[in-house]
């Protein structure tokens, strides 16, 4: 037996249930771990909720760190004992064994501990697909990161600014002002207070900004769209106010022959080869200090459900963990 978070049915945090449950034998193509941390992430929440369907009953949680403990018989890169973690087990990783398919799993190298790497997974992988994918952040470019003080936005602060880029942050208190300066942000904006549009150009004395990094969504749009140069770039990651509400195309348009996508982590890392590419630069820039992780939020397996209230909340700042 193995304990597990549960969800019968979609809904509020109440639903999340710490449940015993029996854990099968790998398919002859995963690898099963036991968990040391793992991730807390908003598209838990959206699966939750139900924003994102998933299969019920349902195990939330794809992101973890943890050690092999059985492989199955077409499993040939992994052995018995090795620390490995994933950011797009999809689900099954808020327990104490998770069985993973081995294309999903890269190994953690020495230098990254169990709960770095269980924090850095997905939100780590995001950041490098963002920045170095998505828009090729370069030395001298000006950008804009709301939600900067989050899990995925001080990795991305930290890393854009070791490439040379300045950083304007968007923040929604104090405390997260505080903590994004430290993390990379040259310019913070608490958005509580002030018209983030008015201070991006001010800060950029009217050129305004190549691309926005938006997790935010309904809450900041349009007004991200207000921050870009002609022929800038909207990147609408996630959606942690709601969704980014319908609008025409024609906006795009108006504001300037503007440029918008929507991309998931797990187009950039549809291949083995892939995800280790993305990983294995993800792990450098932490092992070589460029970038620092800060795990702020630690809870017991059976909290999952203060943890995904205090995420909605706001409440939070870097990354959380759910330590089985």
């Amino acid at each position: 037996m193995s304990r597990a978070i549960v969800m019968q049915h979609t809904g509020g945090p109440e639903v999340l249930l710490l449940q015993d449950i029996t854990v099968a034998a790998p398919a002859k193509d995963e690898v099963q771990v036991r968990i040391k941390a793992a991730g807390v992430n908003y598209i838990d929440i959206y699966q939750r909720s139900g924003l994102y369907p998933v299969s019920l009953p349902h195990i939330p949680g794809g992101e973890m760190c943890g050690v092999v403990v059985a492989i199955g018989s077409a499993v040939s890169k992994f052995t018995l004992g090795e620390r490995v973690a994933t950011g797009t087990a999809s689900h099954g990783c808020y327990a104490e064994l998770v069985n993973v398919p081995a294309a999903r799993l890269v190994k953690v190298p020495k230098g990254i501990s169990d709960e770095v790497a269980a924090a850095i997974m997905l939100k780590g992988m995001t950041a490098q697909y963002l920045i170095r994918q998505v828009y090729k952040v370069k030395p001298g470019d000006t950008i804009v990161v709301h939600a900067a003080a989050g899990g995925v936005g001080l990795i991305l602060c930290q890393w854009a600014a070791a490439l040379g880029a300045t950083v304007i942050g968007t923040v929604s208190s104090v405390a997260k002002a505080k903590l994004a300066k430290a993390n990379g942000c040259s310019h913070v904006i608490n958005y509580k207070e002030k018209d983030f549009v008015k201070e991006v150009k001010r800060i950029t004395k009217g050129v305004m900004v190549p691309v926005v990094y938006d997790s935010i969504g309904a809450d900041t749009f349009p007004a991200s769209l207000d921050c870009l140069q002609k022929f800038g770039l909207f990147v609408s990651y996630g959606n942690s106010s709601g969704p980014v509400p319908p609008f025409s195309p024609g906006l795009l348009a108006q504001k300037g022959s503007l440029y918008m996508t929507r991309p998931t982590l797990f187009d950039f890392v549809s291949s083995p080869e892939l995800l280790r590419k993305v990983a294995n630069e993800v792990f450098a820039v932490i092992k070589n200090g460029k970038v620092k992780i800060s795990i702020n939020q630690r809870y017991m397996l059976g909290q999952a459900a203060q943890a995904h209230l205090d995420l909605q909340a706001r409440k939070t700042t870097g990354s959380s963990l759910l330590m089985p």
